[in-house]
């Protein structure tokens, strides 16, 4: 998911620095960038249901768990999700090429999903796939979630730190909606709001882009407690060090000696 995060990013700070620098490009290096940033768009819901699985397994099954989740099976999963990641895009290249003169490739547009794979069946079917992959992804993290919820009310911290993270799951799948709606909404507000054009895309950009990636460093990071007891380690020791360089230290702290008692 951290290398999908990444390719994701890239894409859409590139389109967005287009967008508003160069305004229009060639059509077939539009194509190329629209399709890895679906892509990897579409990639984001389908970890994070895997992922709220083999934390299911974990929980619920913790007997079955070594010999279901083994590290073939789990590339095995991997090499499926971004199969079907890439599903809903890839035919549409080929739609696209039956469908439109040659010309149209060698003209520059601005480039976006709905200006190059803009014919009515890619429409709908782009809306469908939407709804089916939605459905599936919040039906297995509600499935996953709730059996965990019981689960630990019988069991320790394990099972109500599994259960934190699906709802952490749960937040980041939410804001991954507005990739869904984040199109009707900057049109609808596009047509309010004329002048305030570039505005409205900048903030779209933020809310379908940024904020759903900011939760991953959140869950694999500053809750992690190897990450946590490393953090503060550094923290205090550089807080010291201020300190001493103020020459107005409260106390004495022996960065060595809270470094072990952390790690």
């Amino acid at each position: 998911m951290v290398v999908n995060d990444m390719i994701q990013l890239t894409t859409a700070v590139l389109l967005n620095i287009i967008s508003f620098i160069v305004y229009t490009v060639n059509v077939p290096f539009c194509c190329l960038i629209v399709m890895i940033a679906v892509f990897t768009t579409l990639n984001t819901p389908l970890n994070l249901a895997g992922m709220a699985v083999e934390r299911y397994i974990a929980i619920c099954n913790p007997l079955q768990h070594a010999r279901i989740c083994t590290v073939r099976r789990t590339y095995v999963l991997i090499g499926l999700i971004w199969a079907f990641s890439a599903i809903p895009i890839v035919p549409d290249l080929f739609v696209l090429l039956a469908n439109v003169p040659l010309s149209f490739f060698y003209s520059n547009i601005f480039c976006s999903r709905d200006t190059v794979f803009n014919l009515p069946y890619m429409v709908e079917k782009k809306n469908n796939t939407h709804l089916v992959y939605l459905c599936f992804v919040w039906l297995t993290l509600f499935y996953t979630y709730f059996r965990i919820m019981f689960a630990a009310k019988a069991t320790g911290a394990d099972a109500r730190k599994a259960r934190n993270t699906i709802l952490l799951h749960g937040l980041q799948l939410f804001l991954c909606m507005f990739t869904y709606i984040g199109p009707l909404v900057e049109s609808v507000f596009t047509g309010l709001f004329p002048k305030f054009v570039n505005d409205i895309r900048f903030t779209s950009y933020i809310f379908v882009h940024i904020l759903p990636r900011l939760i991953s460093p959140i869950v694999y990071g500053l809750r992690d407690q190897m990450f946590c007891g490393y953090f503060k380690k550094h923290l205090v020791c550089v807080i010291q060090k201020q300190r001493n360089i103020r020459k107005t230290p409260p106390f004495k702290l022996n960065c060595h000696t809270r470094s072990a008692s952390l790690s």
